[in-house]
């Protein structure tokens, strides 16, 4: 039903305007992701613009699921399926490796977001496995992410093995300006020595 993969600076570009929309939506969705609402269409565009040096140069590495062209209302069923040029964003995450020399084993996530028309399917957690696969490839062992406490983030990190750190009181807003706790949590992964078919 979905696809997930990871893109290029070249498609992020190419993807902007439809990466915005679904950053305004989860904006007007209320999850507190660092902007405030209401979010223009064309700044959120412009934001995602402005990750392409970081995509390009491998210091932000980024996935991005379609729904499959016939399964999705949305797209124009006559859109080509080998390519992702005019294909609906359901979701997105991201993952940044640590710069520094002593923490290259370690990464953040950040900005997991689902279209509010495509929650519900599990997409979330597949775009979170798919990330996770990819840092055990890169030789990460170490990821650490933070979320808003108390929203529903929280249950699909602890599900997915996450381990709570603590929170932070009035760490960030949400889209209206209310400030919130947010919650850390790291998660521990196989060498990829250690991973299944090696």
């Amino acid at each position: 039903m979905y696809t997930v993969r990871p893109v290029t600076a070249e498609e992020l570009l190419g993807a902007a305007e439809r990466l915005g929309g679904l950053l305004a939506d989860t904006v007007d969705g209320g999850a507190s992701v660092g902007f405030l609402a209401p979010l223009d269409p064309g700044a959120a565009a412009d934001w995602w613009r402005a990750l392409a040096p970081e995509v390009g140069a491998g210091r932000l590495l980024l996935w991005v699921a379609y729904p499959e062209p016939g399964a999705d209302p949305g797209t124009d069923p006559s859109t080509d399926a080998s390519t992702d040029a005019g294909r609906r964003v359901a979701g997105t995450v991201q993952l940044r490796p640590a710069s520094t020399a002593n923490g290259r084993h370690r990464a953040e996530v950040a900005k997991l977001m689902v279209h509010r028309a495509d929650r519900g399917h599990g997409l979330a957690g597949r775009l979170l496995a798919a990330l996770e696969a990819a840092a055990v490839g890169r030789g990460i062992r170490t990821l650490v992410l933070d979320t808003e406490t108390d929203s529903p983030a929280e249950r699909l990190y602890a599900a997915a093995g996450w381990t709570r750190v603590g929170t932070v009181p009035d760490f960030a807003t949400d889209p209206a300006g209310v400030p919130h706790a947010t919650t850390v949590y790291y998660k521990a992964l196989p060498s990829a020595a250690d991973s299944p078919g090696r």
